[in-house]
């Protein structure tokens, strides 16, 4: 059944996962907060009073003590106003962070990262 709601973002961050579970270095961890999604007014209220914070990238990975956040994006895509907030923050807070346009530019990006063979 579907819902309507379009995700392009999907396939190529479950690609994405896909190439970590295989493919990354060792004491690398790699995760996933999902925070998008819709959600009623009083849920989004719950959640925002629990900490979530809005425009959270895609990958977020901890290597050596460094913290990397990749935002991928599908062909076309743009950055909202909360994720241009939300990589400042991190990355003033000493994140290595960075936005890739579909799978081979994240892929490249995590491997210049030294989070991938």
């Amino acid at each position: 059944m579907s819902t309507g709601i379009q995700r392009p973002e999907q396939d190529p961050q479950r690609a994405l996962f896909g190439h970590l579970a295989w493919r990354r270095v060792p004491n690398t961890f790699s995760f996933h907060i999902p925070n998008g999604g819709r959600r009623s007014p009083i849920e989004a209220a719950i959640m925002k009073s629990l900490g979530v914070v809005p425009g959270i990238p895609n990958v977020l990975s901890i290597k050596d003590g460094r913290r990397f956040a990749l935002e991928l994006k599908a062909e076309g895509g743009s950055l909202s106003r909360a994720q241009l907030q939300a990589l400042e923050q991190m990355r003033a807070a000493g994140a290595e962070v960075t936005t890739a346009v579909g799978i081979d530019e994240a892929l490249g990006q995590l491997k210049a990262w030294g989070l991938l063979r």
